[in-house]
C-alpha cells in the first residue's frame, strides 16, 4: 500500500477527509517517502529541488496534521526526529552550551543529527529573535549538505520570515539559499479546520474538560506532544500549562491571580492565534481583583476578536462571578463571554 493511501486512511480515521490542496501535498509527500532511501544517488529530487519541503499556509489548513500523519507512515527504517520550532531551538542552544570550546560547534550538532536521521521535521517555523536568526539558517544548509531531509511547517512564506528583524539580511541569504534546494509549498485552502475542530466541542460532555483531555484535544488539534510551561512577557516569566507558537494555554486563578495588567493581555491576544482558558472557580468579592483582570482580559480579547476557548467543568461562565461590587462590569463581560463562543464570532478577522 502506497504512503499516500496510508495517510488518507489515517486521515478518515480521524473524521478527516482531504480537500484538492491537501491531496496535492500527500502526493508531494509519496515522492519523498519513494526517494529518501536512494537519496545520495539522486540528482534530481523534487526535479531541481532536492531535499525536502517547505509548507506554509494560513492557521488551520491542515499542515501539522498532513506532516504528522506522513511521519507516522513513514517505513520503520527511516529514522527521523519530530521538532516543534521552539524545542527545536531549546536543543540546538543547550548543545550550543555543552559544546561550547569546539572550533565549530553548530557544525558538530549539524553531525550529531544527521547521524541519528535521515529526516529532520520542524513544525511551526517562524524566527522571531536576533540570535535564532543568526543560527538557524546555517544550520538547515548544514543539514541539508549532509544529505538530511528537511520538511517544515510555518504560516509564512519563507520570504516573509523575520519581517523588520535585526541583521534579517544574514538570515534571509541562508533562506534564499535554502529556496534552491527544497520544495516551497502553499498549501491553500477556505475552510479553517482547527476552528472548526475547536467551535464543534460537546459543550455538554464536561468530562471532556479534564487536563488529560484537555491535552489530548491539543495535540489533535496543533499536533503539539511536548508541554512547555513557561511563558515570557516582557521579561516576567508566568506558569502556563502549555503554548506554541499558535496557542497559549493557561489556568484561569494562577494567570489572573498574579498583577497582569492590558499590556500583558494586549500581548497575548496578539502573539497567539488561540488562548485556552481551563481550571475556573466561582469567585465572590473576596476575589474581586482577580475577577477585575479577567474583566479587561475579556474587553481586550473581544476587541482583538482574538479567538478565545474556556474549558470550564462545572460552572456556567456567565454566572462566575457571584458577587455585588462591581456586578455592572460583570453584566458587560457576561455578555462577551456568550458572544466569544459563537460561531460567528470564532470565524471573524482578527483585529
Amino acid at each position: 500500500m502506497s504512503l499516500s493511501k496510508n495517510i488518507i486512511d489515517e486521515l478518515k480515521n480521524q473524521g478527516s477527509i482531504p480537500n484538492v490542496y491537501q491531496e496535492h501535498l500527500i502526493k508531494v509527500f509519496d515522492n519523498i517517502q519513494l526517494n529518501i532511501g536512494l537519496i545520495d544517488e539522486i540528482v534530481n529530487f523534487f526535479k531541481k529541488r532536492s531535499l525536502g519541503i517547505y509548507i506554509w499556509g494560513e492557521v488551520g489548513r491542515g499542515k501539522t496534521l498532513l506532516t504528522n500523519a506522513f511521519l507516522k507512515n513513514l517505513p520503520k527504517k527511516i529514522h527521523f526526529q519530530n521538532f516543534h520550532y521552539i524545542e527545536f531551538m531549546n536543543y540546538i542552544h543547550e548543545n550550543l552550551t555543552n559544546l561550547s570550546g569546539k572550533k565549530d560547534p553548530l557544525k558538530e550538532i549539524a553531525k550529531i543529527l544527521s547521524k541519528n536521521n535521515r529526516l529532520i521535521c520542524i513544525d511551526e517555523f517562524q524566527v522571531e529573535d536576533v540570535t535564532d536568526a543568526m543560527i538557524i539558517g546555517n544550520l538547515l544548509n548544514m543539514l541539508l549538505s549532509l544529505n538530511v531531509i528537511i520538511v517544515i511547517t510555518s504560516n509564512a512564506h519563507p520570504d516573509n520570515l523575520y519581517i523588520d528583524g535585526l541583521q534579517r539580511q544574514k538570515l534571509m541569504k541562508s533562506i534564499n539559499f535554502l529556496k534552491t534546494r527544497i520544495e516551497i509549498f502553499h498549501l491553500k485552502g477556505d475552510i479553517d479546520y482547527r476552528t472548526n475542530k475547536i467551535i464543534n466541542l460537546d459543550h455538554k460532555n464536561t468530562e471532556f474538560f479534564k487536563d488529560h483531555d484537555i491535552h489530548e484535544f491539543i495535540n489533535n488539534a496543533f499536533g503539539i506532544n511536548n508541554i512547555i510551561n513557561e511563558l515570557i512577557i516582557n521579561d516576567r516569566k508566568f506558569i502556563c500549562k502549555n503554548l506554541s507558537n499558535n496557542f497559549l494555554w493557561i489556568e484561569f486563578t494562577s494567570f489572573f491571580g498574579n498583577p497582569t495588567s492590558s499590556s500583558d493581555y494586549n500581548y497575548i491576544c496578539e502573539k497567539f492565534d488561540w488562548i485556552f482558558i481551563s481550571d475556573f472557580i466561582l469567585c465572590d468579592d473576596d476575589s474581586i481583583d482577580l475577577v477585575r483582570r479577567f474583566i479587561s482580559f475579556v474587553d481586550i480579547a473581544y476587541m482583538k476578536k482574538s479567538k478565545v476557548k474556556f474549558f470550564s467543568t462545572n460552572i456556567e461562565l456567565p454566572s462566575l462571578y457571584v458577587g455585588k461590587k462591581i456586578d455592572n462590569l460583570w453584566v458587560r463581560c457576561s455578555s462577551r463571554l456568550k458572544e466569544m463562543q459563537n460561531q460567528e464570532y470564532f470565524f471573524q478577522d482578527k483585529f
